[in-house]
């Protein structure tokens, strides 16, 4: 738990991006845990439909990158990933925005996905491209990755333990027990996806705009919008200039298309007289 003044044990808002994502994977996993009973061999199928499998991703199944983020293999699994999702996205989703979590979030799920399936065919550490990944430790080690970069010196509470450690120090730590679980071997191959999360979550940060690409690329838009409404404006009045001049008129008007009254009277930058 974060804190930045005297411990307590308060639980972060359930709310957001996070709650949507936390609600989904439950439920996927309480749909999944239904077909299981009702028909195992089924089950199994789509759980393999759903995780990530490096050789069926290069044989088309592109939305693996995605969706093994919302399976889980068991119940401990799934509770210290959506607890740890919970803690951090919510803190961060207040701090920075549902937008910006969103697009982390799901930049890291994405990147380790990647990054697994790269390292998967090297055979590095004998590891297999026809290996199963689930979970959503990707995208939970993207946010440990950006708050430790954010916030590194912000203080986590260790429940139930009355100790506290910074984020940067809580990052590492993490890190180095993913690696050390890669450098195991096969076993390891969930934790190459969390290293995976962690190194798209630290680029996300250095190159992504202070609000995110979404913010940005909405920014562009709007401003390319109200460049071409400033140039029709511009060549409005230019007409209106040889409009007048063919009727004895002169009028003239600024590079911003605004009317100059001929007496001075009239300030051209005061949008109020404007039409």
């Amino acid at each position: 738990m974060p804190r930045s003044g005297p411990m307590t044990l308060s639980f972060p808002p359930f709310a957001g991006m996070v709650r949507k994502i936390i609600l989904a994977t439950v439920a996927i996993f309480f749909c999944l845990l239904l077909l299981r009973w009702i028909d195992p061999a089924i089950a199994v199928e789509v759980f393999a439909v759903g995780a990530l499998t490096p050789t069926m991703v290069l044989h088309g199944a592109v939305w693996q990158v995605v969706t093994y983020s919302f399976l889980s293999g068991g119940i401990l699994q799934i509770a210290f990933d959506m607890l740890s999702l919970w803690f951090m996205g919510s803190y961060l989703e207040t701090t920075y925005g549902t937008q910006w979590l969103t697009e982390i979030y799901f930049f890291s799920v994405v990147g380790a996905a990647l990054t697994t399936i790269a390292v998967s065919y090297t055979h590095v550490f004998h590891m297999s491209p026809t290996q199963t990944m689930d979970g959503a430790l990707g995208g939970i080690f993207g946010l440990l990755a950006a708050w430790a970069v954010l916030m590194g010196d912000q203080k986590f509470l260790m429940f139930p333990f009355p100790i506290s450690i910074r984020a940067k120090y809580l990052a590492i730590v993490f890190i180095l027990i993913a690696l050390a679980s890669v450098l195991q071997g096969p076993s390891g191959f969930l934790s190459l996806g969390s290293l995976g999360g962690a190194l798209f979550g630290y680029i996300y940060i250095k190159a992504a705009p202070r609000r995110g690409y979404a913010f940005a690329a909405t920014e562009r838009a709007f401003s390319l919008r109200n460049g071409y409404y400033r140039w029709k404006r511009r060549r409005a009045a230019r007409k209106f200039e040889v409009y007048m001049r063919k009727h004895d008129r002169n009028v003239k008007f600024d590079g911003q298309g605004r009317y100059i009254d001929p007496d001075g009277k009239k300030d051209p930058t005061d949008k109020r007289w404007m039409n």
